[in-house]
């Protein structure tokens, strides 16, 4: 199979629904061939490539929100009525992402970067199941969720810990069950008036996630780390994302800019569609296994 030229339109045939392992075998060549005209990739990585982790997203195959949106910075920050009923979904939603296990997804990239075809992974994921995979270069756009760090000091503590330490303020919410959202986020709806929310042993300060929330900026290291990336790389590729968020979706306008080939793994559509040069809509594990298989 050859891929399409840069100036041509998007091959729409990838697009179209058509049996799971036609569409595997079609859309593993096609990568294949794309690593092996570009073998220098700087990958970026969404919520795509988690979901087969137990891991929600937050987008359908159209893009669009299958739930409110979540917590915005300034709320969070601002509003403790906000942090109470964050924190208190966090009790139920959190041990989901603790407890996950990198996918196929994740060792197969693993295994691409093992081969010398990544010069640099960028999830827009905060889950760290790259790094469990065996992923060593790997940019955290979005922070991590098992960190936590005060506003106000420079304190930072494990995750769990201030899981524990909530769990004992609000004994009540040890008996609250409910089904697990994105970002270690439940679909629980109490009354969160009387929740206690844990501050910072140190300066008293409000403790948030080491995560970029909705509505706040990646921090201009990293994103200056990524872009370095990919003005070392050959290519562009997007695994699992619909690239609806700036902060990813920036990469490609960069990318098409630098005059970088862009690929993209992705069941359902991206923002980044039209400057895509090979768009691949199929299942991102098996196709992923099936592309090491031609390399």
């Amino acid at each position: 199979m050859s891929l399409r030229p840069l100036s041509s339109p998007i091959n729409d045939a990838l697009r179209q629904d058509v049996g799971e392992a036609s569409s595997v075998d079609a859309a593993a060549a096609q990568l294949a061939a794309f690593i092996q005209r570009y073998p220098r990739l700087m990958v970026l990585t969404g919520a795509g490539v988690s979901t087969d982790s137990g891991i929600p997203d937050y987008r359908d195959s159209k893009g669009e929100w299958k739930r409110k949106p979540p917590v915005d910075h300034r709320d969070f920050m601002a509003c403790e009525a906000t942090r109470q009923r964050y924190w208190g979904r966090a009790l139920i939603g959190w041990p989901l992402i603790r407890n996950s296990q990198p996918n196929p997804a994740h060792y197969h990239l693993a295994e691409l970067e093992r081969r010398g075809h990544i010069e640099l992974l960028v999830t827009q994921n905060v889950d760290r199941l790259h790094q469990r995979a065996g992923s060593r270069n790997v940019v955290d756009l979005h922070g991590r969720a098992d960190e936590i760090r005060c506003m106000d000091c420079t304190f930072r503590e494990n995750r769990q810990a201030v899981h524990e330490r909530s769990y004992d303020l609000n004994p009540a919410f040890r008996h609250y069950t409910a089904d697990s959202a994105p970002d270690g986020d439940a679909d629980l709806e109490v009354d969160f008036s009387s929740f206690q929310v844990a501050d910072c042993p140190d300066c008293r300060g409000i403790l948030k996630p080491d995560v970029v929330f909705f509505g706040d900026n990646v921090p201009k290291l990293r994103v200056q780390q990524a872009l370095d990336a990919l003005q070392n790389s050959d290519a562009l590729l997007v695994v699992g994302s619909s690239l609806m968020v700036y902060s990813g979706f920036r990469f490609c306008r960069y990318a098409k800019e630098w005059g970088k080939p862009i690929a993209a793994l992705n069941l359902g559509r991206t923002r980044a569609d039209d400057l895509l040069d090979l768009k691949l809509s199929a299942g991102i594990g098996k196709t992923l296994a099936a592309t090491l298989d031609h390399l």
